[in-house]
């Protein structure tokens, strides 16, 4: 086989498990209540509540690197649901920030758990030799890739 054969079903594979991967967190995520993009959102807003002050709208836009109305529709849904509320900014109180609530961390909590089911069904197979092998070739695949911001 071609290296450009093999490389060529290489990336079927790798697109195979990333599409089974998917399907199985959002089997995971469906008791939760949320949607995947809620999902990113919602661990992009963790990230400043860690860090920083809490993000504005037009942060976790160029953070998540999508249109602001796209925000404003995930941030609707999760401040209806209790996750996230907005509130003003204490300098500047044209500025509105969003920030976690105690539901949305709670939510964060289920969702890492779930992650890691979903992992768990993936890796099922690999002795623990193997997930190692895997986690060093998958670092020398992220360690090697351009930079990005979410």
């Amino acid at each position: 086989m071609s290296t450009s054969d093999a490389d060529g079903l290489l990336a079927e594979q790798l697109l195979r498990l990333t599409r089974r991967l998917h399907r199985i967190q959002r089997q995971q995520m469906e008791p939760i209540g949320i949607t995947p993009a809620q999902s990113r959102l919602l661990r992009t807003v963790s990230h400043y509540d860690l860090h920083d002050r809490p993000p504005r709208m037009a942060d976790l836009a160029q953070r998540l690197d999508v249109v602001p109305r796209a925000v404003t529709t995930l941030v609707d849904g999760l401040e209806a649901s209790g996750r996230v509320r907005r509130v003003p900014d204490p300098t500047n109180r044209r500025v509105i920030r969003i920030e976690l609530t105690d539901t949305g961390r709670a939510t964060l909590r289920a969702l890492r758990s779930a992650r890691r089911d979903a992992a768990e069904d993936i890796l099922a197979p690999l002795t623990a030799e193997q997930r190692e092998v895997l986690g060093g070739l998958l670092s020398a695949l992220v360690d090697g890739m351009p930079e990005r911001r979410c």
